[in-house]
C-alpha cells in the first residue's frame, strides 16, 4: 500500500514526542499490513517519551514506537498462508530468532536475540504498522478494540502471577500501575484466598478494589510489611508480584514474603536494588524469579480464555480514550498516576 500516514514518532534524543506524517511501511513476504483500530499505551513508552537512562541506551529515534495495539489487516506477503485480509488480530511483541538455545527448548519467551516492536523496530502509533504473521493472534470477531489492544500487558501480569501456583494462597500485588491492576484481577480469578494491593496511589488503590483486591494499603500512610504480617498471622504472604520498580518497595516485598513462598519480579528499577540476601532470600528458602514477557503462546491462550469467560474483567482499567492527535494528554496522565490504561484511537 502506497501513500503517508499519521504516527506518534519519538523525533529526538530527549523528552517528548511528535505526531508526522510518515509513508506507510511496506511489507515483506512473510508480513502483513494492519490498520490499527486502537493502541494502548505502555509503561515502557512512557519511559521512551521521557527519555530516561533506559531508553537512551536502548532506542534509536527518529521512529514510530508503541507496542500494543488491535487491528484489522489490510494486505497480507506472499508467504503468508494463515491469515487472510480482514483478520482481526493483535500481535506478539516479541520478535524472536528461534534458533537460539532457549528458543529451540520452548522457552522463546526469553530469546537471546529478542527484539521488540516499538522498541527496537518501528511500532503501532500509527494508522498502520507492518508485522511478521508468525507474531499475530487472532481475536475473537465480539472482543472490543480497547480490550483486544491491551491483552499483550495483561500476558505479562499472566505471566508473572501464574507462574507458580496461587489457589488458596495469599498474593501481593506491590505497585498498581495498569499491569498491576491486571495482576490484581488473575490472582483472583486463580483462587488467591487473599489479593494485597499496594501502592502510594490513592486513584489506583480505588481501581484495584474495583479488580477485586480483598485489601488495599497506602504504602506512604502505613507500614507495608507491617500490615502484610498483620493479615497473614504474622507468617508474611505466600506470593509476592513486584510491578513498581522502586528499591524501597522491593525490600519491603522480600520483608513480607514467608519462608518458602515466591516473589516474581516484572518490574524494571532503573537503580541498584539494596536487598538483604542472607536474611531475607537464604535463610527464608525464597523463590525468586524474573518475570520477561509472555510464554509463546501459552500465556495467549490463557488471556484469550480469561476475558473470553469473564473471570477477568478489565474494564474498569480502561479509564481514558484519545484521538491519535492527543497523544500528550495520555502520556500526562500516565506521569501523573491519574489513569488506568490509557487506549489511542488512530
Amino acid at each position: 500500500m502506497n501513500g503517508t500516514m499519521k504516527a506518534i514518532v519519538k523525533h529526538h534524543h530527549g523528552s517528548g514526542a511528535e505526531l508526522r506524517e510518515v509513508s506507510i511501511p511496506s511489507i515483506q513476504e512473510g508480513e502483513v499490513l494492519i490498520r490499527v483500530k486502537a493502541t494502548s499505551i505502555c509503561g515502557t513508552d512512557v519511559h521512551i517519551y521521557n527519555w530516561d537512562e533506559w531508553s537512551a541506551s536502548r532506542v534509536n529515534p527518529p521512529y514510530v514506537f508503541g507496542h500494543e495495539f488491535a487491528g484489522e489487516i489490510v494486505e497480507i506477503g506472499s508467504k503468508v498462508n494463515n491469515f487472510s485480509i480482514g483478520d482481526y488480530v493483535s500481535a506478539e511483541t516479541h520478535l524472536v530468532c528461534g534458533h537460539c538455545p532457549q528458543c529451540l527448548t520452548g522457552q522463546s519467551h526469553i530469546c537471546e536475540n529478542t527484539q521488540i516492536i516499538g522498541v527496537d523496530t518501528q511500532g503501532c502509533f500509527a494508522e498502520y504498522v507492518a508485522l511478521p504473521a508468525s507474531n499475530l493472534w487472532r481475536n475473537p470477531e465480539g472482543l472490543p478494540t480497547d480490550i483486544a489492544s491491551i491483552q499483550e500487558p495483561m500476558g505479562n501480569a499472566v505471566h508473572t502471577v501464574l507462574s507458580g501456583d496461587v489457589a488458596g494462597k495469599t498474593v501481593a500485588i506491590i505497585g498498581c500501575g495498569p499491569i498491576g491492576l491486571m495482576a490484581v484481577g488473575v490472582a483472583k480469578a486463580a483462587g488467591a484466598s487473599q489479593v494485597l494491593a499496594f501502592d502510594l496511589n490513592a486513584y489506583r488503590l480505588e481501581l484495584a478494589k474495583e479488580m477485586g483486591a480483598t485489601a488495599t494499603i497506602n504504602s506512604g500512610e502505613s507500614d507495608p510489611v507491617k500490615e502484610a504480617k498483620e493479615r497473614t498471622n504474622q507468617h508474611g504472604v505466600d506470593v509476592v508480584c513486584e510491578m513498581s520498580g522502586h528499591p524501597v518497595a522491593m525490600d519491603q516485598g522480600f520483608k513480607m514474603i514467608t519462608n518458602g513462598g515466591r516473589v516474581s519480579i516484572l518490574s524494571l528499577p532503573t537503580t541498584p536494588v539494596t536487598l538483604d540476601i542472607t536474611n531475607d532470600v537464604v535463610f527464608k528458602g525464597v523463590h525468586v524469579e524474573g518475570i520477561t514477557g509472555r510464554k509463546m503462546y501459552e500465556t495467549w491462550q490463557q488471556v484469550s480464555r480469561l476475558l473470553d469467560s469473564g473471570q477477568v474483567d478489565v474494564k474498569p482499567i480502561l479509564t481514558h480514550h484519545f484521538d491519535l492527535e492527543e497523544f500528550e494528554k495520555g502520556f500526562q496522565l500516565m506521569n501523573d498516576g491519574k489513569c488506568g490504561k490509557v487506549v489511542l484511537h488512530p
